[in-house]
């Protein structure tokens, strides 16, 4: 199924783990889905996230697949293969961390782990119908995690359920502690975006079967977060792998998207983090009013694999998502479905560090939908 990149086994406990082939394993080369990067150097030590899994109940069982670098959103990855969305074939299985949400949805593991820095773990949860929560900024150690620097990327969790999504948690985060079951319904906000029909009347639909109630706001800076996330991870990841364009050994997607990065100066950095700064303001005087914020994962159903190879033409599909990496807020995609049978993701957002909270809503939610 193009889901495994490498097979590991490490550790013998119960619980069976994947990781994302951006994630440091001793021994391994770490190629992160691109051929440029297939005769690297074993890594020499563990990534800190896989320790922790190791000393806990976990075997890991494999690396994962990815779109090439990190650095694309489709999942589509030529030489290493497209990971098979399982629950919808036809459809892409959503990028960067295409590997890790297709092995939950196919069974292959309890929990996987996943990058995400513009949307890379919320994305391909909703495209394969599972669960994915990006944690908040800085929360769970990336040494030994590629690229070695990044002002947005986080490490996080897929999983079937959101009980799961915790247990992982507990093990990559030791400060994670398991809140108290919610008694009562939160006070939710619905971001006002743009998305389609379809996708909205499933949320609705979705929210009205739980019984949930939600302010309707906006956000002034939301669209200008989008773009902002956008050159920090342009510039970024030209720093991190400018050098392999001179290879010609990467896809041609990815060596179009890096050349273009390129151009990226630092004084569009700078503007990016005074817009940042006014996203992130705006957004915890709304958490001050509200638990959680709520909106769609993607603006639409995901497109079919056929129709997907201009990773640039789909770039709008991160739209609700990568702004919350700009100002580091935990958000958990949910996996709904249409009446049709096609997948929507509910995103859900929280403050910063109240990632334990934003599991408590999330399980409420779900439950009050069943």
């Amino acid at each position: 199924m193009n889901i495994i990149v490498q097979d590991v086994q490490k550790g013998t406990g119960t619980l069976r783990v994947m990781v994302k082939d951006s994630i440091d394993i001793q021994g391994m080369k770490t190629m992160a889905g691109s051929q440029a990067l297939m005769h690297s150097d074993a890594a020499q030590e563990n990534a800190t996230v896989v320790d922790r899994i190791l000393a806990a109940d976990c075997q890991i069982t494999a690396k994962t697949n990815l779109h090439e670098l990190a650095f694309g959103i489709t999942g589509i990855n030529h030489t290493f293969g497209t990971a098979l969305n399982p629950k919808y074939p036809k459809l892409i299985p959503g990028g960067s961390s295409s590997g890790s949400a297709a092995a939950i949805a196919a069974g292959l593991a309890d929990f996987t782990l996943g990058t995400d820095t513009g949307g890379s773990i919320r994305m391909p949860a909703a495209c394969c119908g599972v669960y994915g929560l990006k944690p908040t900024f800085n929360r769970v150690s990336r040494v030994g995690v590629h690229p070695e620097n990044s002002s947005l990327d986080c490490v996080g969790p897929f999983a079937a359920s959101i009980e799961m999504i915790e247990i992982a948690m507990q093990i990559i985060d030791t400060d994670f502690q398991v809140s108290t079951a919610l008694t009562q319904a939160p006070k939710l906000a619905f971001l006002n975006v743009q998305a389609e029909t379809e996708v909205l009347e499933c949320i609705h639909n979705y929210l009205n079967q739980a019984k949930i109630v939600a302010s309707a706001v906006s956000l002034e800076h939301f669209e200008a977060a989008f773009s902002a996330g956008m050159q920090m991870i342009n510039y970024e990841n030209w720093q991190s792998y400018g050098d392999l364009t001179k290879t010609h050994l990467l896809g041609a997607d990815v060596q179009q998207r890096l050349l273009k990065a390129a151009d990226t100066t630092l004084a569009q950095v700078e503007q990016a983090q005074l817009i940042k700064a006014d996203f992130s303001a705006e957004l915890d005087v709304l958490l001050d009013q509200y638990d959680a914020l709520i909106l769609p994962t993607l603006p639409q159903i995901p497109p079919q694999v056929v129709d997907a190879e201009n990773t640039a033409a789909f770039l709008n599909l991160t739209s609700l998502v990568r702004p919350f990496n700009l100002s580091g807020h935990p958000a958990i995609s949910l996996p709904l479905e249409t009446e049709t049978g096609l997948p929507v993701g509910l995103q859900i957002v929280a403050k910063h560090g109240a990632d334990e909270y934003l599991c408590a809503i999330a399980k409420y939610i779900v439950k009050a939908a069943q």
